[in-house]
């Protein structure tokens, strides 16, 4: 095992990784780093998520040094499994209603006003007879069923009636509604019908978040991230609820479609979408809804914040899917904990690359070795593509230092209210 003091400077760094993606292991050797073992001294480990739960389990005993850090929290599910992320989502919110916060302001239809960010959910089959409940208020709804251990579309269905439901059931894919194992639970959410359409087809946003603290939260967002569109035009005809190609975006489903474009991989960058909103809504309009986006961001991991295990030797990259509707109103889809390294065309590849470049540069400042005592504050100049969304640390400072200058007499010291909070300074 390593020990706690740094090595020398004239040592090289060395890694290991689960993954033999070139955007990856091109990044790391480039930067002079030497692949090793799993089994060996390593300073940085590119984990997949399988192997994170043996790590930081009591009986592999396992204990990291101080230069040592790996790129994932050791229950990352609390945010990226679909039925915990939105049961730690619906807590945080009632906690804040039970404190009286304004950030848990309600209108008079009883919706959360700035914590509406994840469409109407239940657990299935847990939620089996709430489910129904809501279902016969709006008879005419689609909803979307997941389940919540798969990934890349796979075990999707759309369904607009409750026989439809039942017969899943009997099938036994839902185990009769007992308790099913963790594989077996599913979500159903009240399908965004009305989705933003670019050329008459349903995208959504991939944007990449940056997390290397939860206590205090730290986060970045990666402004290259890119919206993955569907090959066929959307359609809400009840005839084709069954075709994925018109309702998912995954690129997994997309690419097996006769219409999939191979040069463009069915992707725009954020970059491109930002110049199309703002040329067919203007820039105010979709300012706002990128704000948004970042606010649903920082709450979302503020959500979970409380039940993560924040050990130090973690960061994780995680993968947000968003669905902007045609209110231009964004909604969390899901997180990912090992968005896909895979590139579908040169453009991505590149993306990818320069991704992976700026996140070892947030957490592994050019030249250095990892340190676990670091307060993970990097210089602005290693942020790359990465803008700062929330440094908790950093805010506590200027509050306080705000506080110096108001008791020194200072006069343009304010107090700020719920909406000033969507602002904060450190995300700008």
């Amino acid at each position: 095992m390593s020990s706690c003091c740094p090595p020398p400077k004239m040592a090289r760094l060395k890694y290991a990784t689960d993954f033999d993606k070139s955007v990856l292991l091109n990044n790391f050797d480039t930067r002079g780093w030497v692949q090793v073992s799993t089994d060996d001294d390593w300073n940085i480990y590119w984990a997949g998520v399988h192997n994170i739960r043996n790590i930081f389990s009591v009986e592999c005993g396992f204990r990291m040094g101080d230069d040592q850090v790996i790129n994932h929290f050791p229950n990352h599910v609390e945010l990226t499994r679909k039925d915990l992320m939105v049961k730690n989502i619906k807590r945080y919110r009632k906690e804040l209603d039970k404190e009286g916060s304004p950030l848990a302001e309600k209108d008079e239809n009883g919706r959360y006003v700035h914590l509406d960010f994840i469409p109407l959910t239940f657990m299935l089959p847990a939620d089996y007879n709430l489910f129904v409940e809501e279902f016969r208020k709006n008879p005419n709804t689609t909803w979307i069923m997941k389940p919540c251990g798969k990934a890349r579309g796979i075990g999707i269905f759309l369904v607009n009636k409750l026989s439809q439901l039942k017969k899943w059931s009997r099938d036994g894919k839902g185990n009769s509604f007992v308790a099913p194992t963790a594989k077996e639970t599913y979500v159903i959410s009240k399908y965004i019908d009305n989705p933003l359409l670019i050329g008459g087809k349903k995208f959504d946003l991939r944007l990449y978040v940056l997390v290397t603290s939860f206590r205090p939260l730290k986060c970045y967002m990666y402004r290259l991230g890119f919206c993955r569109f569907c090959t066929v035009k959307y359609n809400a005809n009840v005839s084709e609820l069954d075709n994925m190609f018109v309702h998912l975006t995954n690129v997994s489903i997309q690419k097996t479609g006769e219409d999939y474009n191979a040069i463009h991989g069915g992707k725009w960058t954020v970059e491109n979408l930002r110049l199309y909103l703002e040329g067919t809504r203007g820039k105010e309009v979709s300012d706002k809804l990128f704000d948004d986006i970042n606010w649903l961001t920082v709450h979302s991991l503020k959500a979970v914040a409380g039940v993560i295990s924040n050990d130090r030797h973690c960061f994780e990259c995680y993968g947000y899917d968003i669905i902007i509707d045609d209110n231009l109103k964004p909604w969390l889809i899901e997180v990912n904990a090992s968005p896909s390294l895979t590139a579908t065309t040169s453009s991505d590849r590149i993306m990818k690359y320069n991704l992976m470049s700026d996140v070892c540069n947030i957490v592994i400042p050019p030249g250095e070795f990892p340190d676990v005592r670091w307060n993970k504050v990097p210089a602005k100049e290693n942020y790359g593509n990465f803008d700062l969304l929330v440094d908790e640390e950093l805010a506590q400072a200027e509050l306080l230092s705000q506080e110096v200058k108001a008791r020194a007499g200072a006069s343009n010291a304010t107090v700020r209210g719920a909406r000033d909070l969507r602002k904060p300074t450190t995300w700008k």
